[in-house]
C-alpha cells in the first residue's frame, strides 16, 4: 500500500491501494479495484465507484457518494450528505455526519453507540 503525505491541489483519482495522511483541495474519486484509507482531509466530495473500497478516519468537507458495488466504512467527519446508490455503507458509532444519510439502493448500516443495555449482575 502506498502512503501519501502532504497537500494535493485540485481533484484526485485513486486507482491503487493508497493511505492518505495529507489533504486534497478538490474532489476525490476512487476507481475500480482501489483501496483508499483517508486519515487526512478532503475539501471537496468523495465518490466511490464500482469495486472501490474506502475507510474514512479523517474529514470530508463535502458529500460522500457510494456507487453500486462499492464498500465504505465511515469513522470520521462528513460535512455533507452520505448517499448510497447501491453499495455497502457502514457508519461507525463515533462518526459525525452534518448532512443527511440517503439510501437510494444498497445496504446502509448505522452503528449505535449503545446497542444493548449492559448486563446486570445478580
Amino acid at each position: 500500500m502506498r502512503e501519501e503525505r502532504g497537500t494535493i491541489a485540485g481533484d484526485y483519482v485513486v486507482n491503487e491501494a493508497l493511505e492518505l495522511w495529507g489533504s486534497v483541495g478538490g474532489n476525490v474519486r476512487v476507481g475500480e479495484g482501489a483501496k483508499f484509507y483517508l486519515r487526512g482531509a478532503i475539501y471537496g466530495d468523495l465518490t466511490v465507484e464500482y469495486g472501490g473500497r474506502v475507510h474514512i478516519f479523517g474529514r470530508i468537507a463535502g458529500s460522500l457518494t457510494v456507487k453500486r458495488g462499492a464498500k465504505v466504512i465511515h469513522s470520521g467527519y462528513l460535512g455533507g450528505d452520505a448517499i448510497n446508490e447501491g453499495g455497502r455503507l457502514y457508519i461507525d458509532s463515533n462518526a459525525m455526519i452534518k448532512g443527511k444519510i440517503k439510501t437510494l439502493k444498497g445496504e446502509t448500516k448505522v452503528s449505535k453507540l449503545f446497542q444493548a443495555p449492559p448486563p446486570q449482575e445478580d
